[in-house]
């Protein structure tokens, strides 16, 4: 069977990189010029107490990403993506603390697939509920999916290149201080159409279930 060259929009992909900028105070302190009457440290004012900045941490509920290419079952992988290997391909990241992506692809016949799962862990639930909320309105015609996470979006496109049909859906998922994005998306370069929108959005559902429980076990 001869094999086909893929779409350029399907050989090049865009991993984001996640990068956080951290911030600290500087503080300075100097010797008081002024005689101590009495070997007896003051008592902070009321008002003073108010104005001093809080050091107690908000906890997080996961601290690291767990590793994204072992966040499915194998089954899952091979049922999902024919042909491919089950062990996947991490995408280099510049903290694996932060975010951390795997990827699946195949051609098998002429039946193309291919799966990203990732994993981003912000400092809060609220700069996680922002970026959940960023990332859904960039996306419109999609649909929430109840019972997964604190909240949830599954949304599909069909895309068009050279009389060729792609297929794409995208969940997003947050749970916590954490988001996680799946991709997966399908063409047939035999007939140039792309798999029906129930196949896509349900496989992207059922991979989405299985690395929220990956990542809720980390957490545990």
């Amino acid at each position: 069977m001869r094999s086909l060259p893929l779409p350029l929009t399907l050989t090049a992909r865009l991993t984001p990189v996640a990068v956080l900028a951290l911030a600290g105070w500087a503080m300075s302190s100097g010797p008081d010029p002024a005689p101590v009457a009495q070997d007896r440290t003051p008592e902070p004012t009321s008002s003073q107490s108010a104005s001093a900045p809080s050091t107690t941490a908000v906890p997080k509920t996961y601290a690291t990403s767990p590793a994204p290419c072992d966040s499915v079952a194998d089954k899952t992988v091979t049922s999902l993506v024919p042909g491919a290997e089950a062990a996947g391909k991490e995408i280099p990241s510049t903290d694996t603390d932060v975010r951390r992506t795997c990827s699946w692809n195949a051609l098998k016949g002429y039946d193309y697939r291919w799966l990203d799962i990732s994993f981003e862990v912000m400092e809060s639930d609220a700069e996680a509920e922002k970026y959940y909320k960023d990332r859904v309105a960039e996306k419109d015609g999609g649909g929430d999916v109840p019972g997964l996470g604190d909240a949830a979006y599954s949304v599909v496109n069909l895309t068009t290149e050279d009389d060729q049909d792609t297929r794409e859906g995208t969940v997003v998922v947050r749970a916590a201080n954490a988001l996680v994005i799946i991709t997966y998306n399908g063409s047939d370069f035999e007939t140039k159409e792309a798999p029906s929108t129930d196949t896509i959005n349900e496989g992207a559902i059922k991979a989405a279930k299985e690395a929220v429980a990956t990542l809720q076990d980390t957490g545990a």
